[in-house]
């Protein structure tokens, strides 16, 4: 169950007394059960995009209809997709800075908000079938798809951000996960091993190689730890539209048996948890939680493949993760 009410007191209610939600039932039929596990905010309205700023076509809407967009791109789009990628990487970096004890995520959804806007594009989650905010937040147990609210950050969460720009009719997506202030060592180490993950998965792509190269290479660096890869969540392709129908699977399948060709421009963010991959949904239909509440980190790049090897479109000086960390 969710509030839309806010933190929890500083005193908590006996089990057998009424919720501090204002809900009307007892605390452990409640928010109880939630302790230590976070909980929804005030989310306020969706913001307007100024008129001057092109829209995605599901952008007024909120209904996104699909169409075969080519798995290769031309060389005109992928120099547009360059620099919203770049755009997003930027915008990233901004939002990951603001992260510290006491900062609320609607304040960096704002910001994120303005960055994009300032840089001519169009948040691209910002209705997209109906998302109502810039980026995504998802702090702890979220795995993925958290809505920006009220809530501030608290000394030893970590944070991921999820950005998307849409700029000159095309995509760029990135995110990554932050320490709120000191965290401790089992969370430093599941964010550090989830970013070197995505790195190892990057390293995978080649021509002539199929995306279950991918996945494999990710498993083979969390495997160690003993960590979970969420599997409900995977990468896309990504251009002219937020997602294509490529799939980047981030566990080995051997059916991910699409092979990689120059051209294609698709997303590697694995998902990887302290516990179980099993999830539930909030009522918000959008935040995806660990059901064993425990924490999950995420990293993603959007690539572009090479006969040379993979390029990182959202990469680079001036992003949140410039490079793999053994080359740093």
């Amino acid at each position: 169950m969710t509030s839309t009410l806010g933190s929890a007191p500083s005193t908590l209610p006996q089990a057998n007394e009424s919720c501090w939600c204002g809900s009307g039932r007892k605390y452990k039929r409640c928010h109880k059960k939630s302790e230590g596990r976070i909980l929804q905010g005030l989310i306020t309205p969706m913001r307007e995009v100024p008129a001057n700023i092109a829209r995605p076509p599901y952008a007024d809407t909120g209904e996104y209809e699909a169409w075969d967009e080519g798995r290769v791109k031309s060389p005109e789009i992928i120099e547009r997709m360059r620099a919203s990628g770049k755009l997003a990487g930027e915008v990233l970096k901004m939002a990951g800075d603001m992260v510290k004890p006491g900062v609320t995520t609607e304040t960096i959804d704002i910001a994120v908000h303005q960055a994009f806007i300032d840089g001519g594009a169009y948040p691209s989650t910002i209705n997209y079938h109906g998302y109502p905010k810039a980026c995504c937040t998802s702090v702890n147990e979220v795995i993925c798809h958290g809505i920006p609210d009220s809530r501030e950050l608290q000394e030893g969460d970590i944070c991921n951000i999820d950005v998307t720009g849409w700029l000159d009719g095309v995509h760029g997506d990135t995110n990554a996960t932050f320490f709120v202030g000191d965290v401790d060592p089992e969370s430093q180490q599941l964010v550090n091993v989830t970013e070197e993950s995505m790195w190892r998965g990057i390293e995978a792509v080649k021509v002539g190689r199929p995306l279950s190269d991918i996945g494999r290479a990710i498993e083979d660096t969390v495997k160690p730890y003993k960590y979970g890869v969420v599997r409900a969540f995977v990468g896309h392709g990504i251009g002219e539209q937020f997602h294509t129908d490529i799939q980047v699977l981030h566990y080995y399948d051997s059916r991910s048996s699409t092979i990689m060709r120059a051209g294609m421009t698709f997303t590697i963010e694995p998902m990887i948890t302290l516990g179980t991959i099993n999830y539930k949904i909030w009522d918000d239909d959008w935040t995806a939680v660990t059901s064993d509440g425990r924490r999950t980190a995420q990293f993603e790049h959007t690539l572009l493949v090479t006969d040379e090897g993979p390029q990182v479109l959202t990469g680079g000086p001036g992003t949140a993760s410039p490079t793999a960390p053994w080359k740093r």
